[in-house]
């Protein structure tokens, strides 16, 4: 298998693209749990068709070209990692494909896109200016080529403050576990208000909280699409920057942790393994944090609260963590959990695929805005930046009364911050007529 390519072409991922095609048994079992499968109904769009056409490129019967576009409209959601019996690691065929894919290049406006992406979301200052500077010609964004379209039509229109995160923050009470945060990059410029949900969360529940200045980028986006040398050498620079005599180092955002623990994996044949393992083996998502240590009770929400849990991938699928998060909004006082009809589908986020794929972004975000309205639910709660963007932009555009979306740390913080009924429906709430008596 795969004879027909050098090694060194395939280089440090070639076992693991190797080991996830033998793996398949081509059974079918992902065809339901696959989004794009599910909205296109051919077997090249399926995990299963697509890793027979990986294969049959690999060992050139087919050119890459060949079988771009059914690569391409992957989310990469793993979804199909869960509901696999035979254990087949797809992320590892897809990430080593695409390096691949990377290195033999594409189409002009392509990698233009792709370049912009990557060297603007991963570097806060840069995404916040060019954010800044974008909004100039969202007006005119119909009048850019559609490979490029879809980067205005996203931004949003106000950016809040910039804050500067304090290196160390204390533990109130006895400390019970000592952590380090990462405050993303994506995120910390579009949503800061979600680290400072986890740093007083964290801080009510005895953990000593340190935030080392100049973080930089884990890398997940490029290890996401591919690009894995960069992805190995911002591993290797977050690595020797973050203190590791530490219980856990904890990320809010569903891509990063996914990253995060494949470390081992990305810097594979790099100076840095070796510390990057032990950061991977140190990773927690900060809800699998909070469910291992055990909350501390909090105040509850002052009057009953109807929330709605999303899935991110990167959470569910790639991580494994479902119980966790719904363990700690079950644990709050006045607030009813509720499930969507389908909580393991893909919103169409999955890191910038909604930007790369907006045709088949669209129905997934528009499908998941009809689940969440359908429940009547008064907030919804999931554990990533990227899904917040696409769940909120799709619920404003269904319906004048979306609830809010929020980061599944922001509901438990408002859980220890007790406040007037006033206060809560003016900061966060917006209410409709069912829930203004109760």
């Amino acid at each position: 298998m795969l004879h027909n390519l050098k090694p060194d072409e395939l280089g440090p991922m070639g076992p693991e693209m190797a080991d996830a095609i033998s793996a398949c048994v081509h059974c079918g079992y992902c065809l339901p749990s696959c989004p794009t499968y599910q909205l296109l109904g051919q077997e090249q769009d399926s995990p299963r068709g697509r890793i027979f056409l990986m294969k049959e490129v690999l060992e050139g019967e087919l050119e890459p070209s060949e079988i771009a576009e059914s690569i391409d409209q992957c989310l990469g959601c793993s979804a199909c990692v869960t509901s696999c019996p035979s254990g087949v690691e797809y992320g590892h065929l897809l990430n080593g494909y695409k390096h691949l894919k990377h290195r033999r290049r594409g189409k002009f406006l392509q990698r233009l896109r792709d370049s912009l992406v990557q060297s603007t979301f991963a570097y806060p200052n840069r995404f916040r200016w060019a954010i800044r500077f974008g909004r100039l010609f969202k007006p005119f964004s119909r009048l850019l080529p559609a490979t490029l379209r879809p980067m205005l039509e996203l931004l949003p229109d106000r950016l809040p403050h910039p804050v500067v995160w304090p290196n160390q923050i204390a533990a109130e009470g006895k400390v019970r576990a000592k952590v380090v945060l990462l405050t993303g990059c994506a995120q910390d410029v579009l949503a800061p208000r979600i680290t400072k949900a986890a740093i007083s969360v964290l801080v009510r529940n005895g953990v000593e909280v340190i935030i080392p200045e100049g973080q930089g980028c884990c890398g997940a986006l490029a290890w996401h699409a591919g690009q894995v040398d960069t992805a190995a050498k911002m591993a290797g620079n977050l690595s020797r920057k973050l203190p590791l005599d530490v219980d856990a180092v904890l990320t809010t955002a569903a891509g990063c942790g996914s990253a995060l623990k494949e470390y081992g994996l990305i810097t594979l044949g790099t100076p840095d393994h070796q510390v990057a393992e032990t950061l991977a083996g140190k990773t927690k998502d900060i809800c699998e944090f909070l469910d291992e240590l055990g909350m501390v009770p909090s105040s509850g929400l002052p009057r009953l609260m109807r929330v709605a849990y999303h899935d991110a991938c990167h959470l569910l699928h790639a991580q494994g963590i479902d119980s966790a998060p719904r363990r700690l909004l079950k644990s709050v006082a006045n607030l009813e959990l509720l499930e969507l009809p389908n909580p393991g589908r893909c919103c169409g986020s999955a890191g910038s695929y909604n930007i790369e794929q907006p045709g088949l972004a669209e129905p997934l975000g528009r499908d998941k805005a009809r689940e969440i309205l359908s429940t009547e639910v008064h907030a919804v709660a999931t554990g990533n930046i990227g899904c917040m963007v696409q769940l909120e932009r799709h619920l404003t555009d269904s319906s004048n009364n979306a609830p809010p979306v929020w980061h599944t740390i922001e509901v438990l913080e408002r859980a220890f911050r007790p406040r007037s009924l006033t206060e809560m429906d003016q900061d966060y709430l917006r209410t409709e007529p069912s829930y203004r008596g109760q």
